[in-house]
């Protein structure tokens, strides 16, 4: 699609999601476990070792992927798949939606207490604290299992099936000569 073309949009005017753009935010949470367990393995490296040029360039990689590609993905997830489920009127669904964009905030708050300390590693500091991250590194982790599970189980199906039931409405419509 060009820069200039515009984006399918909903009846409401809302940027309607694509099954392959829904795809490849699925993938982001694969990609996210990943980050996950390099977190793990970067905390007992830095417990083991210090810092060293290998904790350096995981706390580099890590800091990129959760200060990039996790952010781009939140954002992704408020103006692509949030606000069409919010219009659907349906309670539950709604609810689920207000409490997966307050994981969002808590997701960045517990990010903003973690970076600090990667940046430090990156740039050769040992003023880290690696009890702190220790004990932070689970609420952090299971905050993101929790909001995973969440999109994956109702969130993401339920965008997947108001979709399809569009494509084949705008399909029929096509067909009938609208």
């Amino acid at each position: 699609m060009s820069k200039t073309a515009k984006k399918p949009r909903t009846a409401d005017g809302f940027i309607r999601p694509s099954l392959p753009a829904l795809d490849a935010l699925d993938a982001e949470h694969r990609d996210v476990m990943v980050a996950l367990g390099d977190l793990h393995r970067l905390v007992d490296a830095l417990d083991a070792q210090g810092v060293t040029p290998e904790t350096r360039e995981m706390s580099r990689k890590v800091c990129r992927f959760f200060t990039t590609h996790a952010r781009n993905h939140h954002a992704a997830e408020e103006r692509l798949i949030f606000p069409n489920l919010v219009k659907s009127g349906d309670a539950e669904l709604v609810q689920h939606i207000i409490r997966l964009q307050q994981d969002h905030g808590w997701l960045e708050e517990d990010w903003l207490e973690l970076e600090p300390q990667l940046e430090a590693v990156i740039n050769g500091f040992t003023w880290y604290d690696v009890d702190m991250l220790r004990a932070a590194l689970p609420v952090f982790e299971q905050l993101y299992r929790d909001h995973i599970a969440l999109e994956e189980s109702l969130i993401y199906p339920e965008a997947r099936r108001r979709q399809t039931l569009e494509d084949a409405a705008a399909a029929q419509r096509t067909a009938a000569g609208h």
